[in-house]
This record gives structure tokens, sequence and C-alpha cells, in this order.
């Protein structure tokens, strides 16, 4: 019988604090491949990789650190001119990924986060941060993304250039330990769908915890930045669904979803004692998994998905 100690994406997903830590410790090893400061910076990738992409870029500019911009691989304006390109692909495969440093090689210097050394991005970008230790055999992501996010945080608190009022990675990292012992009550467990909120750099990890749902449970979830929630898809929001917010709380949101009886969700809010918003993220990775075995999937191999996305006949 399967259960959510003997996954592999729950192993995975235990791993984290350990796996933080060591890349808090190693961040300078990482630095040739990272943005330097002042540099107009683009980072890509698909999927999971764009979410933290965004979150970054969000990071990044908020704490004076440069000029960024995310995008998803197969959207990077061509036309427009960037210092440096930053590309994240957890197999160093993906096809639109390798497409765009393709293109762009000789004309803007270009870096890579990957989970694997034996791959085409290792020759694809000019420098690359292998980070070996947080791959993953399962299809969905969820050490790796989150281990790039405290990477890139890490890199940017060694410079100065985390925004006010966001952590210092130690105290994520000491968050996420507290993350995995949270009880997953029945308001969350029996919900029948999730809207998942954030703001500014949250948005990304909002984007990412619906994407873990779907991927992982195939359930139904959607995200937002949290001032639009109240802009149309607060219809939706009715008993027994949950609206789950990382970050600080828009004023009358949480009395909102009360209203019409949904149910709200801040492990992250304002609160002193409230998790770093990364580390709540492994909140809704774990849920992701109770909900795929409660409903009989496999959280391991999700339908319709393979670790990597390679397309045949791409343009060159």
């Amino acid at each position: 019988m399967t259960t959510f100690e003997t996954t592999r994406t729950s192993i995975e997903i235990d791993s984290q604090p350990a796996v933080w830590q060591r890349t808090v410790e190693s961040v300078d090893d990482f630095a040739p491949a990272l943005p330097r400061r002042g540099e107009r910076v683009a980072v890509v990738g698909c999927g999971t990789s764009w979410f933290m992409a965004h979150a970054y870029a969000q990071l990044r500019e908020a704490g004076g650190h440069g000029e960024t911009d995310a995008f998803a691989a197969s959207e990077f304006p061509h036309g427009r001119r960037y210092d440096r390109v930053l590309a994240i692909s957890r197999s160093g495969t993906t096809t639109e990924v390798l497409d765009l440093l393709g293109r762009v090689r000789g004309a803007v210097p270009t870096g890579a986060i990957t989970a694997d050394p034996n791959t085409p991005v290792m020759t694809a970008a000019d420098a690359v941060a292998v980070l070996d230790f947080a791959d993953e055999e399962s299809v969905v992501q969820t050490r790796f993304a989150t281990t790039v996010l405290v990477l890139l945080r890490a890199h940017l608190e060694a410079a100065g250039a985390l925004p006010p009022g966001v952590r210092p990675v130690a105290q994520a990292v000491r968050d996420v330990r507290r993350a995995l012992e949270v009880p997953l009550g029945p308001d969350v467990t029996d919900a029948e769908q999730f809207t998942f909120l954030g703001t500014g750099w949250t948005y990304g990890l909002a984007q990412e915890a619906a994407l873990k749902m779907r991927e992982a449970a195939g359930a139904w979830t959607e995200a937002y930045p949290a001032m639009e929630y109240r802009h149309g898809p607060i219809s939706i929001t009715s008993p027994g669904r949950v609206a789950w917010l990382f970050g600080a709380a828009p004023q009358g949101l949480a009395d909102d979803i009360a209203r019409v009886g949904g149910h709200f969700v801040s492990a992250s809010g304002d609160t002193g004692d409230g998790l770093d918003p990364l580390a709540d993220l492994v909140i809704a990775q774990r849920l992701a998994v109770h909900l795929a075995l409660a409903s009989g999937q496999n959280p391991d191999t999700p339908r319709n998905l393979t670790r990597s996305v390679i397309l045949q006949d791409s343009p060159a």
C-alpha cells in the first residue's frame, strides 16, 4: 500500500531543510552563473521553473539588485536588450530553454541553474550552477524548485539586496522544518477547490502551489495576484473551497472570504510566528501528495506528464 511516507515525492519534500541548508552554505560556489548587481536580467524557464523565475525577478528588482524580467522560455522577447539571461531547467534538456540559449549565444552572457551535469544545458550556457544534490526522481518538482529560489535569495542576501520584509534565508530554513510538522486539517484535505494568492514575489509561489496541486492530484486550482481576487475570482468561493494566501493579506481580504463562506489559509501572513512564504509552499506540496493518494493516484507518476518536455522538430 502506498502511503505518504513511502512515495518518492514525499521523501524529496521532507529532505528540503537539509538541502536548503547545504545551498546556503555553498552559495559562493554558484555565484559565477548568477546575475551581477546592476545588470538588466531576463530569467527564463518552463512550468515550475518559470514560476521560480517570476518570484526571483520580483525579489531582485525590489531589492535594488537590478531590473529583472521573467518569461516562459517560449515567450522571450528577442528584440529586447538584456545584460544577462539566466535559465532555470531541472533536467537541462527542456527544448524551449535550449533553443533560447542557442539563439542568444554570443550576443548576451548566459547562465543556467540545473540539477543534472550530464545534459546539454552544460554547454548551452556560458556558466552553470549545478544543484545535483537537489535533483529529484519524481516527475513533479518540489525540492529542486524551492532550492533554486533559496540559492537566488541567498545570493541577493549576500549582496545586501533582500527587499524589506523578506526574511533572511537562515530563518526560511528554520521555518521549513516547522512546515513539515504543520497538521493538514479537514478544511483543506476535504476541500473541493483551491485559489492561491500572492503579492509581488509570492505571486510566483501561488502559481507554483496551484500547479503542484494540478500536477500531483488533478485538483481544481487557480492562482491570482491577491488584489485581483475580488475582481472576479471571488465568485467561485463558497463553503468547501479554499483561498490560500502567501504573504501579507490585503486589507479586508480575510473578511471578504469569510463573507462568502470560503476557508482562508494564511500560514505566512502578518503574524510574527507565521512561516516564510517559501516554507508555506512546502505545506501545499504536502497537501498535493495527500490529495493524490486520497484519490487513488500516485504522485510520483502523474498523468500525462514526463520529467522533461523534449519537442521533436524544434526550430534551430
